[in-house]
């Protein structure tokens, strides 16, 4: 267990982060080459999964998408590429070149256990349950903070690309977990030691037919120097009922430190998506999330963001 507090790029709050801190402009050359990019897709049409940056002449798009990798890996843990171009693009060329884009940044890997590999962000008007299967990101519902496929394997990176924004809501939002665990150190130091022990997670559906429904991980573990999250009390609450399980006084305590601390007033940084916008986190050291959101009723205009988990290493599959 790591035992001193954090003091890095990525140990930050709300207060500390300049207004737009984390963002990387496209600029004129990285557009001219994109649009030279669209023309291409366009005029010769192949699945996202195929196309690969080395098809593309995109040497400006590249070193922008290696500030993001540094920026995401060493630096402040996030980035904000501003923007691609949507409103010049249909929606199929416009995912193209965002796959493009991302797949400078790391390597994309699926993110179902079905093998999907592109993701639409969309409210389907289902919610999610314990043991449903249904995302929350298929949902307008909010959402507290996590880190994605904690109950499973993890990408190391995720992005997310906007096509849409809501009519109101959806306020994106993230914190770093550096930050939550010198709180938890100075504050909470009683719960660490249960953080670092197994806990059942919600598994989501997301397994073979087979398998369990739930996976038993640890919220945090550390290689000496970094500390790495499985980070989602939603997912662990769930764990528990499909167990059919309550939490026994130290979990329940670790839980609610692991909430209170990371739900700080001034922690973490808010921020509304614009068309053609892409968040990119690193998904192992900062939790990221969403507020509840209300649609457009006209379906062209409601809410789509589409997301890419991305890995430094090991293969594509789901589960590695």
């Amino acid at each position: 267990m790591l035992e001193q507090p954090f003091s890095s790029p990525m140990t930050w709050d709300a207060k500390t982060l300049l207004t737009d801190e984390g963002r990387i402009d496209l600029d004129g050359a990285c557009l001219a080459e994109l649009d030279q990019a669209a023309a291409e897709l366009r005029d010769n049409p192949l699945p996202v999964e195929v196309l690969m940056p080395d098809d593309f002449d995109l040497p400006a798009c590249r070193a922008a998408m290696a500030q993001a990798h540094a920026q995401i890996y060493n630096g402040i843990g996030f980035a904000i590429i501003d923007r691609v171009p949507v409103d010049r693009l249909d929606t199929d060329v416009a995912k193209k070149l965002y796959w493009l884009l991302m797949s400078m940044v790391s390597r994309p890997v699926a993110q179902k256990w079905d093998g999907a590999i592109i993701y639409d962000v969309i409210d389907t008007g289902k919610k999610a349950l314990p043991g449903s299967g249904v995302r929350s990101s298929k949902t307008n519902g909010g959402q507290s903070y996590h880190t994605d496929n904690a109950f499973n394997l993890p990408p190391d990176f995720v992005a997310l690309f906007c096509l849409q924004t809501a009519q109101k809501g959806g306020v994106s939002g993230l914190v770093s977990l550096e930050t939550v665990y010198n709180i938890l150190l100075s504050e909470f130091s009683d719960v660490l030691p249960r953080l670092y022990e197994p806990f059942y997670f919600d598994r989501q559906m997301e397994h073979a037919p087979d398998d369990n429904q739930v996976s038993i991980k640890p919220v945090f573990e550390s290689d000496g120097e970094r500390l790495y999250a499985c980070f989602s009390p939603r997912r662990v609450e769930h764990g528990f009922e499909l167990q059919h399980e309550d939490m026994d006084a130290p979990t329940r305590a670790a839980i609610d430190a692991l909430v209170k601390a990371s739900e700080r007033q001034g922690l973490g940084k808010t921020f509304q998506f614009e068309r053609g916008q892409i968040q990119i986190v690193n998904n192992k050291r900062l939790g990221h999330r969403r507020t509840s959101f209300r649609d457009w009723p006209e379906p062209e205009r409601r809410r789509h963001l589409v997301r890419i988990w991305l890995r430094e290493s090991g293969r594509p599959f789901y589960l590695g």
